[in-house]
């Protein structure tokens, strides 16, 4: 069975808390990446996406150059391990709708990070059933905090 050391990328660049948005979009833009593990020290403490920039920054209206990655982050970040079969990993991408992950080493450092681009690359079995998976709409949001009722 393949692993996710076998496809995996490793050597992956990440960003601390407390650097700005802004830093954050450059360096996505630098990497052509969407995604970039925030690490306060070693300790994965978070995963800033396009989307959390987009959505959580952007929209509520918050500077890029004043805006800090821990205040828009995803903080529930799921990851994974370079023994972990690509399968098994798959059917967690699935089930939590999510397109990356970062690979932890025993000690929970980061060590790689595995996409679904890659799993579609280097291991085509099992994609379409996940990506079906991921790409099922979520509910909406309907709420309407922070929003304006026009009269």
């Amino acid at each position: 069975m393949q692993t996710i050391r076998d496809i995996m990328t490793p050597d992956v660049r990440s960003i601390a808390p407390q650097e700005t948005v802004q830093r954050a979009a450059q360096l996505m833009d630098e990497l052509n990446v969407g995604a970039i593990p925030v690490l306060d020290g070693e300790q994965l403490v978070g995963m800033i996406t396009d989307r959390d920039i987009t959505v959580r920054s952007t929209a509520a209206g918050q500077a890029p150059d004043q805006a800090k990655v821990g205040d828009v982050m995803s903080t529930d970040v799921r990851t994974c391990t370079a023994s972990q079969t690509v399968d098994e990993v798959l059917d967690e991408m699935g089930d939590v709708q999510i397109r990356r992950l970062p690979v932890v080493d025993a000690d929970a450092h980061v060590i790689g990070i595995v996409s679904l681009g890659d799993m579609a690359a280097k291991h085509s079995a099992g994609i379409d059933h996940t990506l079906e998976n991921i790409s099922t709409p979520a509910e909406p949001d309907r709420s309407t905090v922070g929003t304006e009722t026009r009269h």
